[in-house]
C-alpha cells in the first residue's frame, strides 16, 4: 500500500515538539524590551558621568594639600615603605579588596572597571588645570568643594547599580551586618590610620573625608546600590563568578 501524505499541521506540530524549549530563536532581549535597554543606557551614562565627578573631586582634594582620603593615605604609606611604584601598590590593594568583597558575595561589575579607568583618567586630566592656591583659606574652600564632589560622585556611580570600586565594594560586602555608611567609614578610618602609621601625611581633609563621606552618601541616596533584590534594578556584572549578594544602605 502506498504511503499516505502526512497532514501538514501534524508535521509542523511534531517539528515544534522537537525544538528545545530554551531555544532563543534569534531573540534579542533589548529588542523585546526597549524600556530595559533605555534603562541600561541611562545607568551606564550615569556611571561614567558620576565617576568623572568623583575624579574631579579627587583632583581638587589633592590640590588642596590638606590630606587625602583614607584609602589613598594607606596606598601612599605602603608605597613609601615598600619602595614599589604607587600604581603597583594601588593595583595590589585594589585586587585584594575586590577579592574580599567577592568572597562575601559582592561580585565585581562593569562599574568596577569603569570607576578605576574614568576616575584615574579624570584626575590626570584635571590636576594640571587647577590653580594650587597657597592661601590657607583658599585651600579650605577647595577641600569643601572636593568633599561635595566626592560624595556626589560616589553616590551617583553606586546608584547606577553597575558594580563598585575596590573601597566601596569592600564596604558594601559587609552590609549587612554593618550599614554601608558605617562600614565605609570604618574602612576609610582604618586605612587612614594604617597609612599614617606607615609615614603617610594626614590632615583635616583626611579626617573630613574618612569620617563623613559614607554618611553623606547615605543621605544622598537611600537605594541599595549593588546586587539588591529590593532596588528594582538588576546588577550589571562581569560574566563570570558568583552572583552578587552584598547590599548597602548608602
Amino acid at each position: 500500500m502506498p504511503d499516505q501524505p502526512a497532514d501538514a499541521g501534524a508535521v509542523e506540530s511534531r517539528a515544534e515538539s522537537r525544538r528545545p524549549v530554551d531555544d532563543p530563536v534569534d531573540e534579542d532581549p533589548a529588542d523585546e524590551d526597549p524600556a530595559a535597554h533605555a534603562s541600561l543606557t541611562r545607568r551606564l551614562v550615569q556611571l561614567v558621568l558620576s565617576c568623572a565627578v568623583l575624579g574631579v573631586g579627587v583632583a581638587v582634594l589633592l590640590d588642596a594639600a590638606l590630606g587625602s582620603d583614607g584609602y589613598s593615605t594607606l596606598i601612599s604609606g605602603l608605597t613609601s615603605t615598600s619602595g614599589l611604584p604607587f600604581v603597583v601598590v594601588n593595583l595590589g590593594v585594589g585586587i585584594l579588596l575586590i577579592a574580599l568583597a567577592w568572597s562575601r558575595g559582592t561580585r565585581p561589575g562593569v562599574g568596577t572597571l569603569v570607576q578605576t579607568v574614568v576616575v584615574g583618567g579624570t584626575v590626570s586630566a584635571v590636576s594640571p588645570l587647577l590653580p594650587t592656591p597657597e592661601a590657607l583659606g583658599s585651600r579650605f574652600v577647595e577641600l569643601a568643594v572636593a568633599f561635595v564632589l566626592l560624595a556626589l560622585g560616589v553616590a551617583g556611580y553606586l546608584a547606577s547599580h553597575t558594580g563598585a570600586g575596590p573601597a566601596e565594594g569592600a564596604a558594601i560586602a559587609f552590609d549587612p551586618p554593618l550599614p554601608f555608611k558605617w562600614s565605609y567609614t570604618v574602612l576609610q578610618a582604618v586605612s587612614a590610620l594604617g597609612g599614617w602609621a606607615l609615614g603617610a601625611a594626614v590632615g583635616p581633609g583626611t579626617l573630613l573625608v574618612s569620617l563623613f563621606v559614607g554618611p553623606t552618601v547615605d543621605l544622598l541616596t537611600r537605594v541599595r546600590p549593588v546586587g539588591s533584590e529590593t532596588s528594582g534594578y538588576p546588577e550589571v556584572s562581569l560574566p563570570t563568578g558568583r552572583e552578587g549578594g552584598g547590599a548597602a544602605g548608602g
